[in-house]
Order: C-alpha cells, then structure tokens, then sequence
C-alpha cells in the first residue's frame, strides 16, 4: 500500500491545494518499508488528486483540504484523513498503529466563500 503526506520540512503541510511536496511511503500492514519525497512541480488543488492516482497512492494525509479536492481523491479511490498535524512520519506511524488523530471536516471553505468562515485550523492559518 502507498500512503501520501502533504509535506514540508518534515512536517504535515497545513494546506493540500498548495502542497509543493509529497512524501509517499510505501507501507505493509505494520511497517514503513520505504518512502520517497516528491514535488508537485506547481500541479495544484484538485489536479493532485491524479497526481497522487499515478502515483498509486491508496490513502492521503494531510491538514486542512478544499470541498472539491475531497471530491476528486474520492472519484480517484484515495481514502482521505485531513486534519492531520506534526511529523509526516510520525502520522504514518500513527496510522498503521490504529491511533491517528485526524477530522473527517478538516475543509478549507474559503475556497468557496472568499473567507476561512472563522475555520483557520483547518486551513493552516493562512486565511486572515
């Protein structure tokens, strides 16, 4: 299995739609049996998702994530955990162990609203 991280300096990277890097670990049931860092090369928001299906990446992790951006890595067969924070591989970890702390509505609205709808955690803190 491939898990994917939005990814900065170790990080989870707060906002999936501006992520200039992936981190993509390829897993077994309990193990990181490797990883590898990638860059998006300016692809963006919802484009990521086929960037990611490429890739054959299975799961996403990641902090805040745009409606539509949920949408696509739906329609590409990627399961999505938003609302991820701290070390990438630490939530990779988390994950395989059962115990990672994510939102099922890590959304970033602004997207439609032209506000963050006062959800800035979800959006990384970008919107002001």
């Amino acid at each position: 299995m491939k898990i994917a991280v939005t990814y900065e300096n170790g990080q989870v990277f707060q906002h999936f739609g501006h992520t200039e890097q992936f981190k993509i670990y390829t897993v077994d049931d309990e193990n990181i049996l490797s990883s590898e860092i990638v860059n998006t090369d300016g692809t963006g928001h919802g484009a990521l998702a086929d960037f990611l299906k490429e890739r054959g990446v299975n799961v996403l992790i990641c902090g805040g994530i745009g409606a539509g951006a949920v949408m696509a890595l739906r329609d590409a067969g990627i399961q999505l955990f938003g609302g991820a924070a701290g070390g990438a591989d630490d939530q990779v970890l988390s994950f395989l162990g059962g115990n990672l702390h994510f939102s099922s509505e890590a959304n970033c609205s602004h997207h439609e609203s032209g506000e963050c709808d006062g959800n800035i955690s979800a959006c990384g803190g970008h919107c002001h």
